[in-house]
C-alpha cells in the first residue's frame, strides 16, 4: 500500500513537470499564416460566424458518418458468427449489404458524391 502511495506522488510530480515543460515550449504566436487561414470547411476564422453554410459538407460529413456506424454494426458479428449457423450469418450480411449498396445507389443518383 505504501508503494503505491509513492508511485502515485512520484507520478503526480511527473506530470506536472511535463505539462509546466509543455506549457513552456507551446508559446502560441497569431502571426502564423497557417493559424490564420481557412481550415478544411472553408471558413475563415476571422470573420463572422454567421455566413450561410454550404450544404455540400454537411451531406458529406453525413454520409461519412453512415459508413462509419457501417463498420460498428459489422465488427460485432464476427463474434456473433460463433453462435450463429454459417447459413444464418451469410442472410443476414446479405440483408445488411443489400440496404448499404440502395443506400450508396441512392446517393450516387441524387448527385450526393460530387465534389464539385
Amino acid at each position: 500500500m505504501y508503494n503505491i502511495l509513492i508511485y502515485s506522488i512520484i507520478l503526480m510530480f511527473l506530470l506536472m513537470f511535463l505539462l509546466s515543460l509543455l506549457m513552456y515550449v507551446s508559446h502560441k504566436s497569431m502571426k502564423d499564416r497557417e493559424k490564420s487561414s481557412p481550415f478544411e470547411c472553408g471558413f475563415s476564422p476571422f470573420e463572422s460566424s454567421r455566413i450561410p453554410f454550404s450544404s455540400h459538407f454537411f451531406l458529406i460529413a453525413v454520409i461519412f458518418l453512415i459508413f462509419d456506424v457501417e463498420l460498428v454494426i459489422i465488427m460485432p458479428v464476427i463474434l456473433v458468427m460463433i453462435s450463429l449457423k454459417t447459413i444464418d450469418i451469410y442472410i443476414i450480411m446479405l440483408i445488411f449489404l443489400i440496404i448499404l449498396t440502395l443506400g450508396l445507389y441512392h446517393e450516387w443518383y441524387n448527385n450526393m458524391l460530387n465534389w464539385v
